[in-house]
């Protein structure tokens, strides 16, 4: 008798197909970047200068954090990384907790991210009688802007920063809706719409510096060097990140993803977007490299796991990568063959490379990172097989890993230098509150943006879908309840960068940047499967579009 065979029906999304095509295949190498070397040395000397000049004179300590504002906000930072340490830690050393030179807000702001624990007591001066901030400090627009944005920098627990931003938010709004009333330029006006819309230090450093440099051009006090400087650096990284992205895309493309990978998101360019987000700076092409192809990775199984996969075939897959073995290749389906292959020589390829440092346990941590997230992966595709709802503490010891956020934070240090010692890999593996942080702010504002489109097909559910069911309410309220989290997961964030001692400020900004890249990518639509005009104009700004010197 013959036994008719049961064809396997399998979940697809729809996703549009790239809409970059072959546009970063080819690097065409134009730029005469060592003509460009020695002005932007020369440059670098002059500002160094001007920051020592200011650093010795105590009557301009606050012309000094100005500068370095300035400095950090056209993007050129990590250039002076050492004397922005060292200017900081001075004026932390002279002044400790009682600052009496110009803007409280702005020091506050700068000390707290450079790691000082400046306390928020000093903001109290600006309340009345009644314990409520001065009306009269609206007068003064700039100083109320420089006020909303070092409310950002508090952790739990500093009300005085919570009613601080609650005021500044309200009359900043107020201003925004009728800037002639208020005497407002369009200029600052606009200033005003984009720190609302997102805040400096929520920021990607790339985006904020394409925003800021057109806007020092056109400050009558701006410095011509500084801003010569930062042109320039912009170009000439922005070079370097066409390369990495060429070199990318012709990795993807031997894979011939539209065919053999069709079920994948296929979005590389934006992936590398993401990875730029975490370290833009030259010294870390290699690792940028490499966690485009990891994250590119994660991409490829998640679709696998999420849609593509049977349950009995994801089965054999997680059991593969936990042994991580070519010897297991045979056991795979034909298309998982593909996959499994090249995420071993992903790895491989690393592991080749960091050998020869001497490092090839960077590249075991980010193996066991991967792993952890392909159990975690399998964990929903049970629930969803057996149809379980587990409780939302349930959901979470899993959701929360598989936004891989922790397998992300443990493999972005391959390859970062000698900060990136062994017990920071055992520390982003712990799961750290840091990368906990980060993870939740991740998951949380995937969900609210997928939880609509995800219920109109077969998908584990999400964490809005267990709380409404386990508390009985509306999707609105949890949509509320769960921005909240976001914002209290970022003052985690900021309490760790204060706290966490035994980890570089280097390593931390790596997952204080994880957070900033969702903040732009998910905030109003999942704009990796929806590619839409913000996400392409900031690509196009960041790798296409040259800056005019």
């Amino acid at each position: 008798m013959e036994v008719k065979q049961t064809a396997v029906v399998r979940s697809v999304t729809n996703l549009h197909p790239s809409i970059w095509g072959d546009q970063f295949l080819v690097y065409d190498e134009q730029e005469d970047e060592v003509s460009i070397e020695p002005i932007i040395q020369t440059l670098k000397e002059e500002v160094k200068e001007k920051i020592q000049v200011a650093l010795d004179d105590p009557s301009k300590h606050t012309d000094l954090l100005k500068l370095i504002n300035d400095i950090q906000r056209l993007g050129i930072g990590y250039c002076f990384e050492q004397e922005i340490e060292l200017a900081l830690g001075h004026i932390y050393t002279l002044y400790g907790d009682d600052w009496n030179g110009g803007s409280v807000s702005l020091w506050f702001r700068l000390l707290r991210q450079q790691g000082f624990n400046v306390p928020c007591d000093i903001f109290n001066k600006y309340k009345d009688n009644e314990g409520t901030f001065k009306e009269s400090l609206t007068s003064d627009i700039n100083g109320m802007l420089e006020l909303y944005e070092a409310t950002y920098m508090r952790v739990r627990g500093e009300a005085v920063l919570d009613d601080a931003l609650l005021f500044s938010k309200s009359r900043l709004e107020k201003i925004t809706n009728d800037p002639i009333r208020w005497n407002c330029s369009l200029s600052l006006s606009k200033r005003l719409k984009e720190a609302l819309e997102r805040p400096i230090w929520k920021r990607l450093p790339r985006l904020d510096a394409l925003r800021y440099i057109p806007f020092y051009e056109q400050k009558d006090s701006h410095d011509e060097s500084l801003l010569r400087l930062a042109k320039l650096d912009f170009n000439r990284l922005q070079s370097l990140h066409k390369r990495e992205l060429s070199q990318l895309s012709k990795w993807w493309k031997d894979f011939e993803p539209t065919k053999i990978l069709h079920f994948v998101r296929d979005r590389l360019v934006e992936l590398y977007f993401w990875v730029v987000g975490v370290y833009f700076e030259p010294q870390y092409s290699r690792s940028r490299i490499f966690l485009t192809k990891v994250i590119k990775m994660a991409t490829v199984l998640d679709d696998t796991y999420d849609n593509y996969g049977t349950y009995e075939e994801l089965e054999i897959f997680t059991e593969a990568i936990q042994r991580w073995s070519l010897t297991c290749i045979d056991e795979l389906p034909d298309y998982m063959k593909m996959i499994y292959k090249m995420l071993l020589d992903t790895y491989g390829e690393m592991e080749e490379i960091m050998a020869r440092e001497g490092k090839a346990y960077q590249v075991d941590y980010a193996k066991e990172a991967m792993k952890d997230l392909s159990r975690n992966y399998m964990n929903e595709a049970k629930w969803l097989n057996e149809g379980y709802v587990p409780t939302l503490e349930e959901h979470e010891s899993v959701s929360i890993e598989t936004g891989g956020y922790k397998m992300l934070a443990t493999s972005c240090f391959i390859s970062m230098g000698e900060t990136a010692i062994e017990e920071a890999f055992k520390w982003a593996l712990k799961f750290p509150p840091l990368v906990v942080a980060a993870s939740v702010i991740s998951r949380i504002m995937d969900d609210i943006i997928g939880h609509k489109e995800e219920g109109k097909r077969k998908h584990v559910v999400s964490t809005i879908e267990c709380y409404m069911k386990e508390h009985d309410v509306k999707e609105e309220y949890v949509y509320d309840l769960f921005k909240q989290r976001v914002e209290d997961a970022w003052k985690d964030m900021n309490r760790e960068l204060l706290m966490c001692k035994d980890i570089s400020m280097t390593l931390k900004m790596r997952v204080i940047n994880l957070g900033r890249v969702i903040e732009v990518i998910y905030k109003y639509d999942d704009t990796l499967k929806n590619v839409g005009k913000e996400m392409q104009d900031n690509i196009k700004s960041c790798f296409v579009n040259a800056m005019s010197v």
